[in-house]
């Protein structure tokens, strides 16, 4: 008898729960059946859809790794003209400068021995003009010999091409070859920007001496990027300029980005890939770093395959199931879990491999599924 009265009470409260759950508009599993049964008034107040089959094209891939880039001239690394040690380096990575800005300030005595030999060849000029000049009249009037008439104009022309070169670097380390001829010299030299950027490294610090090869900071323009990727030897000939790439940027999101091969390589490096050059759809709406690393796709075909929505397939204990519509009666829909075999996903759709276990006309739940799919 008690355990009659058990049973009766426990279908009492399963009766209670269930009322309370259809007045929330939320779908009831039937207990007896394996039915998940969803009323037309929970269909409607939870935005539910239900979608056939459709045949989708899906693309044949060919994966490649590889970074974010930038074209050789929004790249720079700076270096200094003549050896110096650093006198000032005020910026920092990630400051962001323009052509011809001061970088860095280099001091050398080598620097005022320059400029006092660009005026000393100055005033030797004066001098050797004024005798060329006087020679060459001479020479006119047969006064002078011809010896001492070229070697007025060889001192004179050598002279002054030794004065071109000093200018010519005095030029190149932006020190005035005016105030230097003047007798106003300086140690201090300043090294600019040779494009407008980024600062992404540098290499040295206050008082550190730089020779010619030494880098002192290296400058990124990111205003326009691009992918470097490489492929296999194996893929090239499938790959061809204008085929559509997607790539995702791994340590930083999931989100799929877009874009299209612009340029192949024609040699092959010691690791047996090709290198790739694609360009970045709206590449502007996102906050790219040169050496981002990537993980690519290149569609280079494409094939029908059928295919539901990615967002009516739900996964479970390592599983895929989706909702198919069995029956409606009464106003009531009941769907039944079934597990199914997912192939390809392409732009939220995905495909599936047993489609045709299920009948042509087969309706699937492709809203809401995630909710009501228990494993």
């Amino acid at each position: 008898m008690k355990n009659i009265t058990y049973i009766s009470i426990l279908v009492v409260v399963i009766l209670i729960f269930s009322c309370k759950e259809a007045e929330k508009g939320t779908a009831i599993t039937n207990l007896t059946s394996n039915y998940i049964e969803i009323t037309a008034d929970q269909f409607e107040k939870n935005n539910y859809a239900l979608r056939g089959f459709n045949e989708g094209d899906f693309p044949k891939v060919v994966n490649a790794t590889g970074l974010i880039d930038v074209p050789p001239e929004n790249k720079a690394r700076v270096s200094a003209i003549m050896g110096g040690y650093i006198k000032s380096t005020p910026l920092l990575i990630g400051d962001t400068v323009k052509k011809g800005q001061v970088l860095v300030t280099l001091e050398n005595p080598a620097f005022v021995t320059l400029q006092q030999e660009y005026m000393e060849l100055n005033e030797q000029l004066v001098y050797l003009k004024s005798e060329y000049d006087r020679q060459q009249t001479m020479m006119e009037e047969k006064i002078t010999s011809q010896k001492s008439f070229l070697k007025a104009e060889s001192d004179y022309k050598t002279s002054l091409a030794r004065q071109h070169g000093v200018k010519k670097q005095l030029e190149m380390l932006h020190i005035s070859s005016s105030k230097a001829a003047k007798g106003i010299f300086t140690s201090v030299v300043s090294i600019h920007a040779p494009i407008t950027g980024t600062i992404s490294k540098t290499f040295v610090s206050m008082g550190t001496y730089v020779s010619p090869a030494s880098p002192i900071l290296e400058i990124i323009n990111n205003d326009h990027i691009h992918l470097e990727l490489s492929v296999f030897e194996k893929d090239i000939l499938t790959i061809k300029k204008g085929q559509e790439i997607t790539f995702k940027i791994p340590e930083a999101s999931d989100q799929v980005y877009s874009g299209e091969v612009y340029l192949m390589g024609n040699t092959i490096d010691e690791n047996r890939t090709i290198k790739i050059h694609g360009h970045i759809e709206n590449e502007t709406e996102y906050n790219f770093i040169a050496g981002m690393f990537v993980d690519a796709k290149i569609s280079t075909s494409s094939e029908k395959q059928q295919a539901l929505p990615s967002e009516a397939i739900v996964s479970a204990d390592d599983l895929k199931y989706v909702l198919v519509l069995d029956k409606k009666e009464n106003g009531v829909y009941y769907f039944l879990q079934k597990e199914v075999k997912t192939k390809d996903s392409y732009r939220e759709n995905t495909s599936i491999i047993n489609s045709k276990q299920f009948a042509n006309d087969a309706q699937f739940l492709v809203k809401g599924a995630f909710s009501l799919i228990g494993g």
